[in-house]
């Protein structure tokens, strides 16, 4: 397995997302810890149901970013792409306020797919559990986008 060129910097990952459904959600990319990628998303007026707890796809689209990112370290971005092609959730306990963080561990690094597991907790107590699969595919291959196009997709 090798890591692209793909500039996985807090910084830069944020940059990235202005004007996204990530920078509607509040979510920010932080620095990984122990080699796993790790971003944090507020439990408020975005993020919330009516019962006023942390809507469950919110926490689904807080991970999903987060491994559909985290892919992008093992491809080459200049004629791959990554794509979600599945994703499971178990919401398991719910919160009111502050924020979680969501931290994706790799479980297969393949040519053709990614399984990522991705925990989302709140002062170490599980909150979601998900595991989301990507599909690696040609960036040819996307409807609309050039070879060699950077973008992030997923």
């Amino acid at each position: 397995m090798t890591i692209s060129e793909f500039d996985n910097t807090p910084e830069h990952l944020n940059a990235l997302s202005k004007n996204t459904l990530v920078a509607a959600l509040g979510i920010e990319f932080l620095e990984p810890e122990n080699g796993n990628m790790r971003a944090r998303m507020p439990v408020d007026h975005r993020t919330v149901q009516p019962l006023g707890i942390l809507h469950g796809g919110a926490s689904v689209a807080l991970a999903e970013t987060l491994g559909s990112t985290a892919s992008y370290q093992y491809i080459d971005i200049k004629t791959q792409i990554a794509v979600g092609q599945s994703i499971n959730a178990n919401h398991i306990r719910g919160t009111r306020e502050g924020y979680v963080i969501a931290t994706a561990i790799p479980v297969h690094i393949g040519r053709g797919s990614h399984v990522w597991d991705i925990n989302v907790t709140q002062d170490e107590k599980l909150i979601c559990s998900c595991r989301l699969t990507m599909a690696i595919r040609s960036s040819s291959q996307l409807p609309g986008k050039k070879q060699g196009d950077t973008r992030r997709s997923g």
